[in-house]
């Protein structure tokens, strides 16, 4: 593995924050084939206390940060959400609620708008009713997230929404682009699979192919113009797989540069999947998050550029893509350190090409999804 990538001279200068990402909890009523979550996640039964929480977000604050996020699993479980929005607003974060809307209510939409939330993104599995509660495992899942969808529009926030695409339902994003519409959403992002935690797992039945996305892009660039003809707000943001680049994406904005995440037993992260890489990462309840932004070895040890070997290091384009993600490059070659296998200059690239290839010969069977449930994640963790 690669040393810490900057020295001890250049700590000092480092810049702050600026987006804290708090995972309250792993706990989730659905389970979706595709979470972010670790695919070990029922090893982690403690989560940070109230007290805990807001201290995090007060020293991270006091840093520099500026945007909270609440996530999961789904924040809506854990019972404090509430005093834990308006602790942030009383800190003078911008505030973002991140839920699939399951366990929400009129009324809690209303508590959490007179504690100060800013945002609220809700999220669908796909526009057909069938679908999304197969994937979501809910029969009920569809018929909430509309109904709570429509309400928090009502309560006056804008209404964002996300789906998340795969082979699945990316083939009706026509479908699901007009529920957009219907629903009178401001803000959606169409956002193909990333391939990490329970979807690397499912990568296979996931993956679209290559016409698949094309076409997805097409229809999406065509509701756009169509949009923005008839002056209408709704903005609509396509998230493709980089597995279809010849050029990795610049993750996170860079190692340890804007993005730090929290997980729930108080792990700190440069992002979301980092916890699967061989390295130690510091806690909150042993370490200030100055410390943690600052000093501690696992924040330190992909940023800057002294770190990265060949191709990466005499790379012009090293400023741009930061050598790509560490967690892919950790995933497909079993070193953080690589290059991204997703750019063309990487001795690791066939790896991605023998993946497109498979995605094109791949006949879809949801029958084969893994998904993500306690019982999954307890034969994960037998099986070592």
């Amino acid at each position: 593995m690669a040393t810490s990538g900057l020295n001890a001279n250049d700590k000092n200068s480092v810049s702050p924050p600026l987006w804290l990402l708090a995972e309250l909890t792993y706990r989730c009523p659905l389970q979706c084939p595709y979470c972010s979550n670790p695919l070990d996640f029922a090893r982690s039964q403690q989560e940070l206390t109230t007290e805990q929480w807001i201290e995090v977000f007060r020293q991270a604050r006091e840093l520099g940060a500026a945007q909270l996020g609440f996530s999961g699993g789904e924040p809506l479980v854990r019972q404090d959400l509430p005093e834990l929005v308006r602790a942030a607003r009383d800190l003078g974060y911008y505030t973002n609620l991140i839920t699939s809307g399951i366990g929400l209510t009129d009324d809690k939409i209303v508590l959490l708008s007179d504690m100060g939330l800013d945002h609220i993104q809700v999220s669908f599995q796909a526009a057909d009713e069938e679908v999304n509660n197969m994937l979501a495992g809910s029969k009920k899942a569809f018929a909430q997230k509309l109904a709570m969808a429509r309400a928090v529009k009502a309560q006056g926030y804008p209404m964002v929404l996300n789906f998340v695409t795969h082979r699945h339902n990316i083939d009706r994003i026509d479908r699901i682009i007009e529920l957009c519409i219907e629903l009178d959403a401001d803000y959606v992002e169409l956002a193909t699979c990333q391939f990490y935690g329970w979807a690397d797992l499912n990568k296979a039945e996931l993956l679209p192919t290559r016409e698949q996305l094309q076409r997805a892009e097409a229809v999406t660039q065509q509701w756009r113009e169509k949009l923005a003809q008839q002056n209408h707000p709704c903005k609509l943001i396509f998230v493709a797989p980089d597995y279809y680049d010849e050029r990795p994406k610049a993750c996170m904005s860079g190692w340890g540069s804007l993005f730090l995440d929290i997980t729930p037993d108080g792990t700190a992260l440069p992002c979301h999947s980092a916890r699967q890489l061989p390295i130690e990462f510091p806690n909150v309840k042993d370490h200030s998050i100055e410390h943690i932004w600052r000093v501690s070895g696992g924040f330190n040890h992909f940023r800057g550029h002294d770190w990265m070997p060949e191709p990466c290091r005499s790379c012009d384009e090293k400023e741009k893509d930061y050598g790509g993600c560490r967690c892919q490059a950790y995933m497909l070659t079993g070193d953080a350190a690589n290059a991204d296998p997703v750019c063309s200059k990487s001795p690791h690239h066939d790896l991605i090409l023998d993946i497109r290839a498979q995605a094109q010969r791949t006949i879809s069977d949801p029958s084969r999804l893994v998904y993500r449930n306690e019982k999954a994640s307890q034969a994960i963790i037998a099986r070592g």
